[in-house]
């Protein structure tokens, strides 16, 4: 479209970085199979190995302890709070049971998020990736109290979500802006992913990472995303970072997942390209989404990093509920 980037389609749909379409999409005969089966996934029993979410009275220890020092919680999956520079921001919210339609309809959660919309501390700047039911989640956005001082940033088209919802300062995002907020620059990036939530709106709103900045430290969520040469470009614009959030999980089975997730290895791969110097691993461990065993991918994160040249403990998985200062 003249004057619109090349990820701007002319009908207002999005797409792929331009030279990083993902592989060709899985055929009805693939996809039936695996939507047949996870239908049932979540009859399954998941063996949670202990020490892999925390008790409640940990995590508010945790969070206390380190309420004065940049630091980040894992609450789950994408969900995460991170402390930069003063300010408190939280990522990708899906903190309910069900990742599906009316929290009614769609895979659930084998362990609980560690802490309830409710029992979060104060939220500065909430940052949303795409609008897939495993990180908007409408009933825990709704309950996110004190709205009036949440700066919320989004990719272009997610904005009206909040809006409907009652946050105030709802700023929408194209790949590479910035706006800062509560003394944090946050910068929209790239992502290889897609959008859809109903049947009909496929890539009518953007998909994204984001970067943060503060006091001298920088920090990259991958958001959604399979590899591709595009988070060289990230890294070359927006690098170098202290720690990158980029998922590891849902990558199985490759003729389904390909096209949009990561594997552990490539994730390890990704962080190299964006400049990270450490790298947590996220998007797993949480909600059966996918066929590979439910704790396979960490240790797989950690080999595809030994193999990307990161030292032992650079690229690492944490309790859910654990808070760790940078």
């Amino acid at each position: 479209m003249p004057n619109k980037p090349a990820h701007h389609l002319a009908d207002g749909r999005f797409r792929n970085p331009y030279n990083d379409n993902p592989p060709a999409p899985a055929t009805l005969g693939d996809r039936i199979p695996f939507f047949w089966g996870m239908m049932w996934k979540g009859f399954d029993i998941v063996t949670v190995p202990e020490g892999h979410v925390l008790p409640k009275a940990e995590v508010l220890a945790g969070l206390q302890r380190h309420h004065n020092a940049d630091s980040y919680t894992w609450l789950g999956h994408a969900a995460f709070l991170i402390k930069l520079g003063g300010a408190t921001i939280l990522t990708d919210p899906y903190l309910s049971e069900v990742a599906g339609p009316f929290n009614a309809f769609g895979p659930k959660r084998y362990v609980p998020s560690a802490l309830s919309p409710a029992e979060l501390p104060p939220i500065d700047i909430l940052t949303l990736s795409h609008n897939h039911y495993d990180h908007l989640d409408l009933k825990a956005i709704a309950a996110i109290p004190n709205k009036d001082r949440i700066s919320v940033v989004v990719p272009l088209g997610l904005g009206v979500y909040f809006r409907d919802s009652d946050y105030t300062d709802v700023t929408e995002l194209d790949w590479y802006d910035s706006i800062e907020r509560k003394g944090v620059l946050v910068t929209v990036t790239p992502a290889v992913h897609f959008s859809r939530r109903g049947l009909f709106d496929g890539n009518r709103t953007l998909w994204a990472g984001f970067t943060y900045a503060a006091g001298g430290r920088k920090l990259y969520f991958s958001g959604d995303t399979t590899y591709g040469t595009v988070f060289r470009e990230i890294g070359r614009k927006l690098g170098p970072f202290d720690t990158a959030f980029i998922g590891i999980g849902a990558y199985e089975p490759q003729t389904i997942m390909r096209s949009s997730h990561t594997t552990p290895e490539q994730a390890a791969q990704l962080a190299r390209d964006v400049g990270a110097r450490r790298v947590i691993g996220m998007h797993w461990g949480t909600v059966v989404l996918s066929n590979e065993p439910p704790f396979e991918a960490p240790d797989r994160l950690r080999a595809g990093a030994a193999a990307a040249g990161y030292a032992p403990g650079e690229a690492d998985v944490m309790p859910i509920g654990a808070t760790r200062a940078f």
